[in-house]
């Protein structure tokens, strides 16, 4: 799923590539699921002639702000929104294509069909999503002390839970908690009230460390992740936990393991992130001497 760096990734790439002043002379809802609100023909015809103005983030929403109001996509776990010529070839689950004024298009693509689009009169509108409405700080405004308030109101709950929580820290996911809690040195598992105050300072340090890392290497790609001109990310050669089950710790060379934690597969190194005060719920942990191959995925259809 894009997490914050992949979201960014594709905020600044669409800039880069020129986005921001082009006007939207159509809009082709190929797929209805995909336009939340208002309703997909009407969706269409408002964004007709609407000049983007401006692209922002807030968590893992992207705010394309318009002359007149603001398009809100979230990408979810299989999204993708990318500037594509319109001969290129069109990608099979092409839910949405936005034809620009340059000559270009806009095109997203969800594989699962969970993400989509919120056209708002703006980020105040009752009719913007829930999970926007609700989100906490960014992550780089995340201090220790914010940390320990939180773990103070959810003491017995997993750090792990508590840092996926939107509502507590905006834009993290799987990858990132997994990656910033072995550099911050704390299991997982370890319930919020059992942390140190010096705890809660290595995992905002951590977390804006690797967030700022990823962001370096334009975000991870696995499966579907690729920036708004089409290019995957880098990160994934620098992970340190995530997805290296069996694989030698890049810290101490201990096998790396996987559990499951806030009902997340959940990754980690037993040696560098020992801890007490687990939750009593806590899942068993297996360790193992192999890692699976990733699995890719692709497919494509003619434009018509």
């Amino acid at each position: 799923m894009p997490e914050l760096p992949e979201v960014e990734t594709v905020r600044r790439t669409l800039i880069e590539g020129g986005l921001v002043g082009r006007r939207i002379v159509r809009a082709q809802v190929l797929h209805p699921d995909a336009v939340r609100h208002p309703a997909p023909q009407e969706f269409a015809q408002t964004l007709k002639g609407r000049r983007i103005a401006g692209i922002g983030r807030r968590g893992k929403y992207l705010l394309l702000a318009l002359d007149a109001g603001v398009l809100v996509a979230h990408l979810r776990m299989t999204g993708r929104l990318w500037l594509s010529l319109p001969e290129a070839e069109e990608l099979v689950h092409t839910h949405v294509v936005f034809d620009l004024d340059d000559g270009r298009q806009l095109r997203f693509r969800d594989v699962r069909r969970f993400g989509g689009f919120h056209l708002l009169q703006d980020a105040s509108d009752p009719a913007a999503p829930q999970g926007l409405r609700e989100l906490g700080p960014e992550p780089d405004a995340l201090r220790a002390r914010d940390i320990r308030d939180a773990c103070a109101r959810h003491a017995r709950l997993a750090i792990k839970g508590l840092l996926l929580d939107q509502r507590v820290v905006a834009g993290l996911g799987n990858i990132y908690v997994d990656e910033a809690l072995h550099r911050a040195r704390v299991h997982p598992a370890r319930a919020c009230g059992s942390l140190t105050q010096r705890e809660h300072g290595r995992i905002a340090d951590a977390l804006r460390e690797v967030l700022g890392e990823a962001l370096a290497n334009r975000g991870t790609t696995f499966l579907d992740f690729r920036d708004g001109t089409g290019e995957p990310g880098a990160f994934q050669e620098f992970l340190r936990v995530y997805q290296r089950e069996g694989l030698p710790c890049r810290s101490c060379g201990t096998p790396i393991a996987k559990t499951r934690v806030a009902g997340r597969g959940t990754h980690y190194c037993p040696k560098c992130q020992k801890g007490d005060g687990f939750p009593s719920s806590t899942a068993r942990t297996r360790t193992t001497t192999r890692s699976r191959p990733a699995k890719t995925s692709s497919g494509s259809r003619r434009a018509r």
